[in-house]
């Protein structure tokens, strides 16, 4: 129940804040939303890097067994 009022509360203070200071949050916004698409992308980059290296390691690894498969024939 603590939890409850507590957040209610906090809900109610956040927008009473947000509308006393809303040029600022806007402010703020527009300075962090490219940083925030600048780091998303370089994470989208690297997992989608290593995805890429697991795949080229999960066909080495096909293309060898395939060989000795057809050696032992």
């Amino acid at each position: 129940m603590k939890t409850l009022i507590g957040g209610a509360v906090g809900a109610v203070l956040g927008i009473i804040g947000l509308a006393v200071w809303f040029d600022s949050f806007l402010s703020l916004l527009a300075g962090a939303i490219p940083i925030m698409l600048l780091l998303g992308g370089g994470l989208a980059l690297y997992l989608g890097f290593d995805e890429l290296k697991e795949t080229w390691k999960k066909e080495k690894e096909t293309e060898i067994s395939a060989k000795t498969e057809s050696e032992d024939k």
